[in-house]
């Protein structure tokens, strides 16, 4: 049982956590508007575009392999502030280089850094939330912080897009600059205490790879990544790919089309903190699996209601926009409360010293779903158009609902043992 009198998670930690997600959250989201002004900055073609996808994600995803086993030896909030650092310099360097090479290498180092701030993040929360409802709550709100970041993201980068100033947008990344500095700043000042970390200590970093590998052979772990690769590759295929679709299929501006793919995000962001609370009260699989099986008419339904969209004149402002467009962003809150419930379900299971671990996995798994689903929807926009590319997204959806029927059922099957995750049953 929960001790209902253990301290509640210290305020500069949880704001420094929520601060960090949130640039992420405008940084690693970017990439879809970055894509559709690379086209028309640099000259680059749609598919050259999609690398970016996977120069963030599969940075992320070999950063995470390799050293988030070590990071608890290293040190969570020295990680942080190292890393915000060298994320600061590669956005500065942003506009002083003008290129798509230089941009290509910002998100590698985006995605090097997430990688390590994942990690990080997923386990001081459960240094600071031990308990199984607070980790809960804790994990919806910081990923619900980090779609904040998403959301505001795409009116960012928007309120410098300038159609008559090719390179205006690159501005954005000076503040983005100072944003990073003021956070390492921040983490260097608070406390915070990882002795719980160095439980394993005596073990070499060798070892700790190893173990994390292990963690691997379980089923129940197995099902989880699948889950998360399904999930992420859904996710940022559409999220990735929405503004060039608002763009070219539904005839919006530039602007405008940035601005309208705002509405997924904060789809994405209402879905995930409106979820919180609700899980309090029902089934957390019954309820992701009802959101994933609601997912597919509402894309029908998108795709009906925007059928002859896009046939007269470029939409240049708000007021012109017909409702249905608003219609595909909506999955956003369908989506949005799978990813944090299956990660709090399994991380907090673990012995705080092993989710770093399990973390890794899951970034590693999350980015390349990620990467797979931008490359898919990339092809299949180049190929057939906007509109198969967005009903392509109806096959992971299958294939996700079927993950997560098959979650369930190890998750009940499993037995709480040392180091192993064992979700409570739904």
């Amino acid at each position: 049982m929960t001790d209902a009198r253990s301290p509640a998670p210290p305020l500069r930690i949880v704001v420094a956590l929520g601060a960090t997600y949130a640039l992420y959250g405008v940084l690693m989201n970017s990439v879809g508007t970055v894509i559709l002004q690379s086209i028309a900055s640099f000259a680059v073609s749609k598919t050259a575009g999609s690398i970016l996808e996977g120069c963030k994600d599969l940075t992320c995803a070999a950063v995470s392999f390799l050293l988030a086993s070590s990071l608890p030896r290293f040190g969570y909030r020295r990680a942080l502030v190292w890393g915000l650092l060298l994320l600061g310099a590669g956005c500065a360097a942003m506009p002083v280089a003008r290129s798509f090479g230089m941009t290509a290498l910002s998100f590698v180092i985006t995605g090097a850094t997430f990688g390590l701030s994942k990690v990080v993040v997923y386990g001081t929360i459960g240094l600071i939330a031990p308990e199984p409802h607070r980790h809960a709550s804790l994990t919806g709100l910081i990923e619900g912080v980090f779609m904040v970041g998403v959301l505001g993201g795409y009116w960012l980068f928007g309120a410098f897009i300038n159609p008559d100033a090719r390179f205006a947008w690159l501005r954005v990344y000076w503040l983005l600059a100072g944003c990073c500095a003021a956070l390492a700043a921040l983490w260097a000042v608070s406390p915070l205490d990882e002795t719980p970390l160095r439980q394993r200590e005596g073990g070499s970093m060798g070892a700790e790879f190893v173990a994390m590998l292990t963690l691997v052979r379980q089923p129940v772990v197995r099902a989880f990544l699948l889950c998360a690769f399904l999930y992420v590759l859904i996710e940022q295929g559409l999220g990735t790919w929405m503004p060039t679709f608002n763009h070219e299929v539904l005839r919006l501006s530039p602007v405008l089309s940035v601005e309208v793919a705002s509405v997924y995000a904060g789809s994405l962001c209402v879905g995930r903190i409106s979820a919180g609370l609700l899980l309090r009260r029902v089934s957390r699989f019954g309820f992701v699996i009802s959101c994933t099986v609601a997912m597919a008419p509402l894309v029908l339904i998108a795709l009906a209601a925007t059928a002859q969209a896009g046939l007269g004149p470029m939409v240049e402002r708000w007021q012109a926009i017909a409702p249905s467009a608003l219609i595909l962003p909506l999955i956003g809150l369908l989506l949005a409360p799978i990813y944090p419930t299956i990660n709090s379900v399994v991380l907090s299971a673990l012995p705080v010293e092993r989710q770093a671990a399990m973390t890794g996995l899951i970034v590693v798994f999350s980015a390349i779903g990620g990467t797979l689903g931008s490359f898919l929807t990339a092809r299949l926009f180049a190929v057939f158009g906007g509109r198969v590319a967005v009903a392509g997204v109806l096959v992971p959806v299958a294939l996700l609902l079927a993950s997560l029927g098959l979650l369930r059922r190890l998750s009940h099957a499993a037995r709480p043992a040392s180091g192993e995750p064992a979700p409570e049953p739904a």
